[in-house]
């Protein structure tokens, strides 16, 4: 059997010609709107380095900024299969608030109580219990949506409104800390990131990883005799993904300690402090290697597996999937279960960011995670969208809002910015489909 390469005759009309970014489109195969929101970010970043002088573009911000996505990257992969399916779920920030302060209150008043404060199972416990808690709320809504019939909007809507008093009701409007200190680690910091030598390690698997998910694409293309990219672009996107993945990693690893927490370190460990200051790397941080796990789960699921398939097949024509055998009801409930344990992993990053758990946790992420999916390509029309997308999309969102604080913007006109970029993004995304029929 032999390998067919991607060619001219291969691609649709208008394809063939064109200019060099054009043809490196078609050949790479690589979505235009990837392409687009990836340019507009970049675009952003330049604009508010400008603005800021410098200070945007510098490893200490860019490392700030991808803990700050962390949290609204991880439920942004599941908003993309709500939304595929032709729902939305509103209430993502208030479930945020209320398992964020039943975790809190699990570790710092409840669990203390029996193993003491500090127990090397405390996160595990706590984690645990917020992650079932979250897929009853999640089931919970699905049921409601699925089996009862009552519209996504109206139920989520509900639901934003009882969690963010249920997590009030927790503790009376109390603050619940100090958290303990391993599940602080899922916050970030100097010490809840891993270091330079393991980041560089990380970010070697990452490039072996890229490498062999391009091979394999490559054998499963000639397994069903698929046509074929052409060499030299599966080399463009191998060097292109390696290039980014370990310019993250010396940016992240160019952070060092704060002044002060370093000579602490120094201290304890009977280190001598250079005359020039003791420097140590922060490398990546434990909150974004939970979000790309999470997004590298996600994306299994959404494109290689049977639910995946089924979530998009109902996304796209709901009566055909019914029709062919889908249990329409049941995959529904499982995508808001699936939402519901993303946002106990979002609270646990935040609240362990915070160190204390406040009334205050998750509000307006529901916005963010909604721009966040649909600024990376998610169709409200059903049946589009990527896992990747909405990663970038979360990047585009929190690069938005760390930049206009950089510079000074008011708290009002952020909103109305986000808000603007949110409508801008489905207008784009209807212009999109429009041409596409």
């Amino acid at each position: 059997m032999s390998e067919r390469t991607v060619s001219p005759t291969n691609t649709k009309p208008g394809e063939t010609g064109g200019n060099l970014i054009s043809r490196l489109l078609t050949a790479t195969e690589i979505d235009t709107r990837m392409f687009g929101m990836i340019g507009a970010l970049l675009l952003v970043w330049i604009v508010f380095n400008v603005l800021s002088g410098g200070l945007f573009l510098t490893p200490r911000n860019l490392w700030n900024l991808s803990v700050q996505a962390a949290a609204v990257s991880v439920m942004a992969t599941g908003m993309v299969l709500v939304i595929v399916t032709r729902h939305i779920d509103l209430s993502v920030g208030s479930v945020v608030g209320f398992v964020g302060m039943i975790m809190a209150t699990l570790q710092a008043e409840i669990l203390p109580q029996f193993v003491g404060f500090d127990f090397w199972g405390t996160w595990i416990i706590t984690l645990a219990v917020g992650v079932a808690l979250g897929a009853v709320i999640g089931g919970l809504h699905g049921y409601i949506i699925a089996f009862l019939r009552v519209p996504a909007f109206i139920v989520t809507l509900g639901g934003y409104l009882v969690w963010r008093g249920a997590a009030w009701w927790v503790t009376s409007g109390r603050t619940v800390a100090p958290l303990d200190s391993t599940f602080q680690l899922m916050g970030g910091g100097p010490k809840g990131s891993i270091g330079a030598l393991p980041s560089w390690i990380v970010g070697i698997v990452a490039c072996l990883a890229i490498i062999w998910a391009i091979i394999d694409n490559r054998r499963q293309r000639h397994r069903y005799n698929f046509p074929q990219r052409p060499v030299w672009a599966e080399i463009t996107i191998g060097s292109i993904g390696c290039a980014v993945t370990l310019g993250a990693v010396a940016v992240f690893n160019a952070y060092p300690w704060p002044r002060r927490i370093a000579e602490q370190f120094a201290e304890a460990n009977n280190i001598a402090i250079p005359p020039e200051g003791l420097f140590i790397s922060t490398g990546i941080a434990i909150p974004v290697l939970m979000a790309i796990g999470v997004a590298v789960v996600m994306n299994f699921l959404a494109r290689r597996t049977r639910f995946g398939r089924y979530v998009f097949a109902m996304g796209g024509n709901p009566e055909a999937a019914d029709l062919a055998g889908i249990n329409t009801r049941w995959v529904t409930m499982k995508i808001f279960m699936l939402m519901g344990v993303l946002c106990a992993v979002s609270a646990a990053i935040a609240s362990a960011r915070l160190n204390a758990a406040t009334n205050a946790l998750g509000t307006l992420n529901e916005l963010y995670v909604i721009a966040a999916a649909v600024i990376g390509g998610t169709s409200f029309a059903g049946g589009i969208g990527t896992i990747a997308g909405a990663m970038v999309g979360a990047v585009v969102m929190q690069s938005l809002q760390s930049g206009m604080v950089l510079i000074g913007i008011e708290s009002p006109l952020q909103s109305i910015v986000i808000g603007a970029v949110l409508v801008l993004a489905v207008w784009l995304d209807t212009l999109y489909r429009g041409r596409a029929e």
